[in-house]
């Protein structure tokens, strides 16, 4: 299985981290050459390679941390994603709910990624957060994933294992995964408050 980051602002960068302290290798890459990001990726580990991004889109997995509005032109870069795994580690903060079509973030962005398997992962944890070890007190920090895919949750999950998390399926998009989607201004931590609110 090949990795690739698309991106690499705080959280590409975060999660190249992650992917460096267990000395995985993945590729990275941005708008910017790859040799414009050589010197980050180096310097957080060996294993973390800058590539152009039509080079980085030949890995089977590919972890899209572009700002929201940014997955469209990044689904450009291939006429067909079939055989693809995307996670999507975005949040839609600051779109409207009729801009999406009234369905979550990423079942939004699912549908520019033609033929791919979207998984909605690591989008709930802050990059300061994300980039540092996830064992913590013998404890293993929780990414959640969601997907309307069953069959891409399972390798997804096991890269969160290797990567030190504890990986917790919350089912569909529109189901649990609608929890940790940001809606609006109004991100997921909030919507569990207002769920538990409501069953009190």
């Amino acid at each position: 299985m090949s990795y690739a980051i698309v991106g690499f602002g705080s959280i590409g960068q975060a999660l190249a981290h992650a992917f460096a302290r267990k000395n995985i290798k993945v590729a990275v890459a941005s708008r910017q050459p790859p040799e414009a990001l050589a010197p980050q990726a180096r310097a957080i580990g060996p294993t973390v390679i800058a590539k152009s991004l039509q080079d980085a889109l030949e890995a089977d997995t590919i972890i899209l941390a572009v700002p929201f509005g940014e997955h469209r032109e990044v689904a450009k870069a291939l006429p067909s994603w079939e055989g693809k795994t995307i996670i999507d580690a975005t949040n839609g903060f600051g779109v409207l709910l009729e801009e999406l079509d009234g369905v979550p973030s990423s079942a939004f962005v699912a549908k520019a990624f033609t033929g791919a398997k979207l998984v909605k992962g690591f989008n709930h944890l802050v990059a300061a957060t994300l980039a540092i070890d996830p064992v913590v007190e013998g404890g293993h920090r929780v990414v959640f994933l969601s997907s309307d895919d069953e069959d891409a949750i399972a390798p997804v999950a096991a890269l969160a294992k290797q990567l030190g998390f504890a990986p917790v399926n919350l089912g569909k998009l529109n189901e649990g995964g609608a929890l940790v989607h940001a809606r609006g201004r109004i991100w997921g931590q909030l919507i569990f408050q207002d769920l538990f609110k409501k069953e009190q």
